[in-house]
């Protein structure tokens, strides 16, 4: 995979390498967050990150009608999946076991209108004692759990398998003349605006999901759902979904609960 990064990411990563003289980790880990890591077993080895400029393209939609926009949805996914595929190649190529706190980014640049670059940034990290940490794609995971959050989980007995994350890009339809004016003044849904808004959420859930089914994952932790608007209008939004997939570290795991201690008579 390091074929795809450009030389001066190459020269960076061979830098960071334990193997080399004089090597250091850099990380965005706060101090708090630097120290957990290490309780939880890992070793910080670098910050790695991945990017993509994107033009996203246009779509037309009808005015008076819900709809999901297919070509901006493909377009806002492919692009972070590219931005992620070359942070993991980033994290390969240190021989990391995974990455903690991935932060997922976007900012529009003046390059040409509707142009994009999507940012994936985290800490590439290696567990002190050899275990079974890649995903079952044989990556590193990723997380986006802050590093209290991961050494939590890691004592807890789970272990992340991979950020996880879905979108939709919805159009909600424009109101008729007719309908504000019916409305004027009054406390009333909009059940037409509701349905759309639910509809285009629970897309965007059901493929976080479906990413997570294929990672073979117990659950997804840490959920943030949201609402993105971008430069396409009023009526035109972004939702999008993510999350990090866990999994048990053995597989009859369970959570020791403590005990609950009556006082005595």
């Amino acid at each position: 995979m390091s074929e795809d990064l450009s030389a001066d990411a190459v020269h960076r990563l061979r830098n960071l390498q334990p193997t080399t003289e004089g090597s250091i980790f850099t990380s965005d880990l706060s101090v708090n967050e630097f120290l957990l890591v290490r309780e939880a077993g890992f070793r910080p080895l670098g910050l790695v990150l991945g990017t993509s400029i994107y033009h996203v393209g246009f779509q037309m939609a009808r005015w008076g009608k819900n709809m999901e926009l297919t070509q901006l949805t493909e377009a806002m996914y492919h692009a972070r999946e590219l931005a992620m595929n070359r942070m993991e190649a980033e994290a390969d190529m240190l021989g990391a076991d995974g990455i903690v706190g991935v932060r997922l980014e976007m900012e529009l640049r003046d390059f040409g209108e509707h142009i994009a670059e999507f940012i994936a940034i985290g800490t590439a990290v290696r567990a002190d004692e050899p275990g079974e940490w890649l995903n079952n794609r044989g990556k590193p995971f990723t997380s986006d759990l802050s590093g209290q959050d991961f050494w939590t989980l890691i004592r807890a007995g789970y272990a992340p398998l991979g950020l996880v994350m879905g979108t939709c890009v919805y159009h909600v339809a424009h109101r008729r003349i007719g309908a504000l004016m019916g409305n004027l003044g009054r406390n009333v849904e909009i059940p037409e605006f509701t349905q759309a808004l639910y509809n285009a959420r629970e897309l965007a859930m059901d493929r976080m999901q479906s990413e997570a089914k294929q990672l073979d994952a117990e659950g997804i932790v840490g959920v943030d759902l949201k609402h993105l608007h971008h430069s396409w209008g009023s009526h035109t939004m972004e939702f999008f979904a993510v999350g990090t997939a866990i999994r048990p570290l053995r597989p009859d795991h369970v959570i020791d609960r403590p005990q609950l201690v009556l006082p005595l008579d």
